[in-house]
């Protein structure tokens, strides 16, 4: 108990100091400080009593299981046989995650590299290659086969798997590829085949001959837009580095089939395994100057390190004759329920939920009045005049993630640092992000986030040249709470002067435009009122009547993301029709596409009017290789998560900067208050009192409900439906990779709201003669607690259709002694407040959010099979 309130003691110190200091940002107001320096003092007062040191136990968040896990690490010396001549002979590697492998991102790690220079006319120096293959060399299957890699899709130098060589450099391993040539119109040439997954083979040198008419680096299994290679990977001036690299599977790329179900020897059947392999690449190829050949050749291939990648199946076949049950709703929880549905759908009686994401509010208003509607999934309560009779279910906790892919590009002129210049070419991991800033991106009030050639006078200061900012990494508003790295940085596109954002109406775009519009200097902006540095709001998104040409304000919190500026990039002489802002930066189809868009570095550019084309276009702009991307994106964080994509730190009601982890989201749902009406349903208020009093939770996080009628006259349907929720609720919280489990980019949900969902449950099944779940009294939800409690074992699934009894399934070895929990339930001296179960006590509320100021390493990572 004393460590306990020592601990309360420090953060509480620690965050009067914070707001006794100058404000790093102007949005950090006096009447926020002073607010939060009270709430501490009366949450360190309220604190020491018995019941505030329950609460502050029951608050200290287990971190969830880490999906890396399967994490290899691979080094020159265990598998190079001849590691003393490789480019990097103390080069190690490791790959987050190596097993239950989707489509989806894995972060590549290494140290003992050299410092690398980015591609030019040549491939760049001292850096690494990465590809995915399928087959094993046949002479020896610990390795892989390098006909199997998709490589050589970019055509970029030292990346393709072809080159004309000299007859002297052509390694042994290398002449059953090699068509030898004997003068300058006819050079020797050296060609590696791609083998695919399919049976077909992609030659241009067959019987020593060059086939004139095949291109192995562009065919009908890879592409430059298709192909998940990275052709350059740099490291820093200490050697190490990093990279993003997409996995895909037999549904993205046949050509590898990779988890697609293979017959074992055995004759049983398994998704077929992968390699992920790296290629060091030094400073000059055989017999000539720079990297210019390719990296399957074998001079380069032997000294190539390897990494078996096992992948979940592809399909799950549900149980012959089980019923069909739509899911409508929020995309927040699809990376969930398609965790989730092998194992609801596979066990005896289980039935098969199928997700269709639409407009939440729509899944609501369907569920209210249609008798025979999807089980609705939903952030927000139904508001539309009805009288809501509708059962709320909280079965996730999430958020929305601002991601990033922005590798570093300084300044060419002026003196540079050392430091800045060996970096070159690597990725950025981290920005700050205000409400302020978010209003720009979203309402194209960058230069760039206009089509080039259009008007953008009212860009700028009325009767004044356009004195906006490119993008967000130009302007002094971004620049002033950000390294100082990014002043010498010189990133232009399109593709920072604006989100990926998707199209339609949802939740997830309501709870943003609330979250900026919690903030005095975004409102500020947005009315029209020039920033410290002079940028303006585009007058189109402005709020204020007087202000905007459309002469109505722009109203926010809204559901949608409105690209409102008509202006037009006029047709042009060379017959380039007129480009609008919608076709300038195209809508995406959904959060996970953004993430994954992300994670290739494709912004989503157009390139320059294609006259040849049939009929004429603006074709879209290949994709940025790795060293020159460029992108944001508006994400959910479960995709950024599954495909690696970063995530900002965003500015929170108590002044600072919070990136999205399980523990600010618990942060986030102990300082949550009830939605105006509905009392079943919590939201995350960042203009309340209890986000000023939480300095740790992340303020873009949303819950999740499964929402259900119970006065639905199908008993069968509801019965499945409360069945989902149970499983949902409890076995589905449960962290990790395999089928039935909770992926990353979510958190464990507290007991108090498994407690109320498995109420729910119960209300939804029975019918109408059981009274809707009240949550408890009390201002906030109930307090989290491990995530290992929220499991029954280890994930397995829970028998459908069974009516829940007291809190659910629970892990004994940890439901409270070793973790000291003990907010499941109410204590001795508290009152009986309903199913929901405890919630942290008023008294003590105030100063809790500082006590979550508990450390948590940034993963991400990340929704197509």
């Amino acid at each position: 108990m004393t460590r306990v309130l020592n601990s309360l003691t420090t953060v509480v110190l620690r965050s009067a100091t914070f707001l006794l200091e100058k404000p790093v940002h102007s949005s950090l107001s006096t009447r926020r400080r002073r607010g939060v320096l009270n709430s501490l003092v009366v949450g360190l007062i309220v604190g020491s009593t018995t019941a505030g040191l329950v609460a502050l136990a029951g608050l200290t968040p287990v971190q969830a299981e880490d999906a890396s896990s399967s994490a290899v690490r691979v080094t020159a010396q265990d598998q190079d046989p001849d590691f003393v001549n490789a480019p990097f002979p103390q080069l190690a590697v490791t790959v987050s995650q190596t097993k239950d492998l989707t489509s989806q991102g894995v972060l590549v790690s290494w140290k003992g590299g050299k410092q690398s220079s980015v591609p030019g006319s040549t491939g760049g120096t001292n850096f690494l290659q990465i590809m995915q293959c399928w087959g094993d060399d046949p002479d020896d299957p610990t390795q892989p086969d390098r006909t199997t890699c998709q490589y050589g899709g970019f055509h970029t130098p030292g990346a393709t798997r072809d080159n004309t060589v000299e007859t002297e450099d052509v390694a042994e391993e290398d002449l059953e590829y090699t068509s030898i040539g004997g003068s300058l119109a006819n050079p020797t040439y050296t060609s590696i085949p791609f083998r695919s997954a399919t049976g077909k083979t992609i030659a241009s040198v067959v019987n020593g001959k060059k086939d004139e008419t095949v291109n192995v680096n562009t065919n009908e299994f890879f592409t430059d837009s298709t192909t998940n290679e990275i052709p350059w990977s740099g490291s820093g001036a200490d050697g190490s580095g990093t990279a993003k690299f997409e996995i895909q599977t037999a549904v993205q790329t046949p050509g590898l089939g990779c988890g697609e179900s293979i017959t074992q020897p055995d004759g049983t059947t398994a998704p077929r395994s992968c390699w992920l392999v790296i290629v060091p690449r030094a400073e000059n190829d055989p017999g000539v100057t720079g990297i210019t050949k390719s990296g399957l050749f074998w001079e380069s291939w032997k000294h190539h390190l390897a990494v078996k990648l096992d992948f979940k199946p592809l399909s799950i076949a549900c149980n012959i004759g089980a019923a069909e049950r739509q899911v409508s709703g929020s995309e927040l929880a699809a990376l969930a329920i398609r965790s989730w549905q092998p194992r609801l759908c596979t066990s005896q009686g289980g039935a098969a939920y199928t997700l269709s994401t639409t407009a939440d509010s729509d899944s609501l208003r369907t569920a209210l009045t249609s008798d025979e509607a999807p089980l609705a999934l939903a952030s927000r309560p139904y508001s539309e005049g009805l009288e809501d009779s509708l059962v709320y279910a909280p079965v996730a906790l999430t958020g929305v993630s601002i991601g990033f892919s922005i590798d570093r590009q300084p300044v060419a002129s002026g003196e540079l640092p050392e430091d800045i210049a060996s970096k070159t070419g690597t990725a950025f991991t981290s920005i700050n992000l205000t409400p302020r800033l978010l209003a720009k991106l979203l309402s194209y009030s960058y230069l760039d986030s206009l089509p080039t050639l259009a008007d953008k006078t009212h860009l700028g200061l009325r009767g004044q040249p356009a004195s906006n900012p490119r993008n967000l990494t130009m302007d002094p508003d971004f620049l002033a709470i950000n390294d100082p790295e990014w002043q010498y940085e010189s990133l232009i596109s399109p593709s920072l002067a604006d989100l990926l954002i998707p199209q339609g109406r949802s939740d997830t775009a309501w709870q943003v435009w609330r979250y900026i519009m919690s903030d005095k200097d975004a409102v500020d902006f947005l009315a029209g009122r020039p920033d410290p540095w002079g940028m303006v709001v585009n007058p189109w998104n402005s709020t204020n009547a007087e202000v905007n040409p459309a002469e109505v304000g722009f109203e926010a919190p809204r559901e949608d993301f409105p690209k409102a500026d008509p202006t037009e990039q006029p047709a042009q002489a060379d017959g380039s029709l007129p480009l609008n802002i919608v076709a300038w930066r195209p809508y995406t189809n959904d959060l996970d596409q953004s993430a994954y868009l992300a994670l290739r570095g494709d912004g989503q550019l157009l390139g320059p009017w294609d006259i040849q084309a049939s009929p004429p276009k603006y074709p879209k702009a290949p994709r940025a290789v790795s060293g020159y991307q460029r992108v944001l994106a508006l994400s959910d964080t479960a995709s950024a998560a599954r495909y690696q994509v970063v995530s900002a730190s965003l500015l929170n009601g108590a002044g600072q900067f919070v990136a999205p982890t399980p523990e600010s989201f618990l942060a986030a749902a102990a300082a949550m208050t009830p939605a105006a009406g509905q009392d079943q349903v919590y939201e995350f208020d960042s203009s309340s009192a209890n986000a000023d009093a939480a300095p740790t939770a992340y303020p873009l996080t949303m819950p999740v409900y499964a929402v259900a009628n119970p006065r639905s006259k199908d008993s069968e349907a509801r019965a499945d439906y409360a069945a989902f929720i149970r499983y949902a609720a409890t076995a589905g919280q449960q962290p990790g990779t395999d089928f039935g489990q909770l992926p990353m980019g979510y958190a464990p949900i507290p007991k108090g709201w498994e407690t109320q969902a498995l109420a729910a449950a119960d209300a939804i099944q029975t019918g109408p003669k059981v009274p809707a779940p009240q949550p408890s009294g009390g201002s906030v939800p109930p307090a989290s607690r491990p995530a290992a409690n929220n499991a029954s074992s280890g994930g397995g699934a829970v028998v459908p259709n069974a009516p829940a009894s007291g809190s659910g399934p629970q892990n004994p070895a940890a439901t409270g002694e070793s973790a000291g929990l003990v907010l499941g339930g109410p204590t001795p001296k508290d009152p009986d407040v309903g199913p929901i179960g405890s919630a942290v006590p008023i008294g003590a509320l105030a100063g809790l959010g500082a006590a979550l100021a508990v450390p948590f390493m940034t993963r991400t990572r990340g929704k197509r099979l």
